[in-house]
């Protein structure tokens, strides 16, 4: 009870976006996760500019249209590497365009497009899946970096312990084995969410590295006791950019 206490305000608003997410996957609306995600998505961007250090808010407006694009178009992470083209395109045109103004166009845009088309091409048992093993690996890593972590991981993320990285991988990728298999076998479950995990440490570590440039603690205070949604979201950004791939270039 005393840990709960202490940590009351993030629990109850973990609570609530477990329930969310739970409630959003059994009504499994099309239309429904469309506008949920691009919610999260324009919110997200918006926190991103403020990691970046920019002031454009013009580029929000762009954000929006690539996601009402995403919502009729088939292939939404194409549409990264469409707005990439473009923006190059622009650059060239106009020397007063700087590069650093696409950065928000590659974080977050970029996983939320892949983990929209993930929706799209293989269902929410996919996102289910990438659910359970970004979470694992949080967990994982929470427990047994508390319980037995001494070994410093990086600079970037002081509180991070070897042996709780490593901990959050295993528990994930055991994890994600089993949820997997209702979409692949268990040998490329195994692997896939092996990946996944790995792949979602870095992308914690991403964030983190974005956030000690700007001198910040939370990307947001949109969530009571997790901070912006880029705290709560980062490891799945670069969690479903692998997925996608893997999935499929194995299935």
């Amino acid at each position: 009870m005393a840990i709960f206490g202490e940590h009351q305000e993030r629990v109850v608003t973990g609570l609530a976006l477990v329930a969310a997410v739970l409630l959003l996957g059994y009504i499994d609306n099309f239309f429904l996760m469309w506008l949920v995600f691009g919610a999260i998505y324009i919110l997200a961007f918006k926190e991103a500019l403020r990691l970046f250090q920019m002031d454009n808010a013009p580029l929000v407006f762009l954000a929006i249209g690539i996601w009402l694009i995403a919502g009729i178009y088939p292939y939404g992470d194409d549409l990264f590497v469409l707005a990439g083209v473009a923006y190059a395109s622009a650059v060239a045109y106009n020397k007063d365009m700087q590069w650093k103004d696409f950065l928000p166009f590659i974080y977050p845009t970029a996983g939320m497009l892949f983990i929209f088309t993930m929706y799209q091409e293989y269902g929410v048992m996919a996102l289910l899946w990438l659910l359970i093993v970004v979470a694992m690996t949080d967990v994982g890593a929470y427990a047994v970096g508390k319980s037995i972590g001494k070994t410093p991981f990086c600079e970037t993320s002081p509180k991070k312990t070897m042996e709780g990285v490593v901990g959050g991988i295993v528990v994930a990728t055991i994890s994600g084995a089993f949820a997997g298999l209702g979409i692949v076998d268990f040998t490329v479950a195994f692997l896939i969410s092996f990946m996944v995990s790995t792949s979602s440490v870095f992308g914690d570590l991403f964030e983190s590295s974005l956030k000690r440039k700007a001198g910040v603690k939370d990307s947001g205070d949109l969530l009571p006791g997790h901070g912006g949604v880029l705290d709560r979201i980062d490891g799945y950004l670069f969690g479903a950019i692998v997925m996608l791939v893997l999935l499929r270039g194995l299935v």
